[in-house]
């Protein structure tokens, strides 16, 4: 053998290993989230319910989630920089704890304090999950970029999984909140998924490269917020998308179902399908959009194409319940199902996308900065679906959802093809 092949050997034996070596990571980095993430919509189900039965109007419902949402702003920006700082392994375990620490201040809770003082207390206990969703999403979505290499089709493939199946173990979690709740009861639930979580964080401290994603950080807050123009257009999109899914899903549409006759049940189990369908449909984005070489000249245009296509579906849904047609609740369900088919492309998309403008050196703080914005996103959408479901109803919601939806395609009309250069530091 000659010593070019053997150095050819060689090089593939290691690319193998590498390789072998990212699945690994990736699948074990997927797990921690997927465990995260069932207990997540487990509690938003937990608080949902529970505080509906205490009679609590829809407006207070979602005043509830408000600080978990904006919490994850902060989160989302201060995690990317601590995982470039620190690794993700560390702030995995951080958020993990964060969101332990989250339950068991919320089963602190007494029956026999004032409504002002429960709500207080809640609403600071959803601040923590809120900073802990955001710290581990952060973390975990940065793993990907680390782990599936610079091939597109492999990216995009690994990220369309990752969103897909996080969303369908969302929709579990809501089910999963409803019977722990009837099972279990509101105290003990929140015991036995900070059980599970410690099971999760074991893993995570055991498992996951300690090093993983350790790179320079910004050294200032000018370097951390100079992203480029792909990323920056992108979280302006992320913010009118999620906040165009929000302003119906939070309290619209719940609420609307519950008062044309639905039973509790059927609106959680109507939510619970149409996570789980938008999930499976984001792990099947990949197929639906033609991937290019250069990971950018067909993906972008589809990010356009598909938004226009979500903006039609709230306008058309406005007009629907602004004619009140009979069966009116089954209609909105039918144009729901068409909206998260839609949503789930479009959120898939612009996940790869925010990865294939990043740079590998600091993915981290590029994820953190992107999801900031989605954190803001959902915030605006979960605010204003109080408030323009009381204002208007189910119709200002959607009118409110297509206003957004149509700034989000705009945006997407300025998103660039090329890939930037990657910054370095300093």
């Amino acid at each position: 053998m000659s010593k070019d092949m053997a150095n050819d050997t060689t090089n593939k034996s290691l690319t193998t290993s590498v390789g072998a070596q990212g699945a690994r990571n990736y699948a074990t980095v997927t797990s921690a989230y997927w465990g995260f993430t069932l207990t997540d919509g487990a509690l938003r189900m937990l608080v949902l319910l529970h505080f509906y039965k205490l009679g609590y109007s829809p407006f207070t419902l979602a005043f509830l989630f408000l600080l978990y949402e904006a919490a994850g702003i902060a989160a989302n920006l201060i995690g990317g920089w601590l995982a470039t700082r620190y690794g993700i392994a560390r702030m995995l375990a951080v958020g993990l704890t964060s969101q332990i620490t989250g339950f068991l201040l919320l089963s602190a809770l007494s029956p026999d304090w004032t409504a002002t003082m429960s709500v207080a207390w809640v609403v600071l206990s959803q601040g923590v999950c809120g900073v802990a969703k955001d710290l581990t999403k952060t973390a975990s979505k940065s793993a990907i970029k680390l782990t599936a290499g610079e091939a597109s089709g492999q990216l995009f493939k690994w990220v369309a999984w990752f969103t897909g199946s996080k969303n369908a173990m969302k929709g579990i979690g809501f089910f999963l909140g409803g019977v722990l709740l009837e099972v279990l009861g509101f105290r003990a639930s929140l015991w036995a998924m900070a059980g599970l979580l410690s099971l999760v964080l074991l893993g995570v401290v055991l498992y996951v490269p300690k090093l993983m994603g350790k790179s320079k950080a910004s050294k200032s807050a000018k370097e951390l917020f100079a992203k480029n123009r792909g990323i920056n257009l992108l979280a302006a999109a992320r913010v009118v998308l999620f906040g165009a899914r929000d302003v119906w899903f939070v309290v619209g549409v719940p609420v609307f179902l519950y008062a044309s006759g639905w039973s509790r049940p059927m609106v959680g189990g109507f939510l619970a399908l149409w996570t789980i369908g938008y999930g499976a449909v984001q792990a099947f984005a990949p197929h639906l959009v033609k991937r290019s070489p250069d990971g950018l000249s067909t993906e972008v245009p589809a990010a356009r194409v598909w938004s226009a296509l979500l903006a039609v579906v709230p306008i058309a849904l406005a007009v629907v319940v602004y004619l009140n047609l009979p069966h009116l609740e089954w209609v909105v369900v039918g144009g729901l199902a068409v909206f998260g088919f839609a949503f789930a492309v479009n959120s898939s998309v612009h996940s790869y996308l925010v990865l294939a403008y990043a740079g590998s050196e600091k993915a981290a703080e590029d994820v953190g900065f992107y999801y900031a914005a989605n954190a803001v996103g959902r915030f605006l959408g979960t605010l204003l679906s109080g408030l323009l479901y009381q204002w208007g109803g189910l119709m200002y919601a959607l009118i409110g959802s297509s206003l957004m939806l149509i700034a989000c395609w705009l945006v997407t009309l300025a998103l660039p093809v090329v890939k930037p250069v990657e910054r370095i530091s300093a």
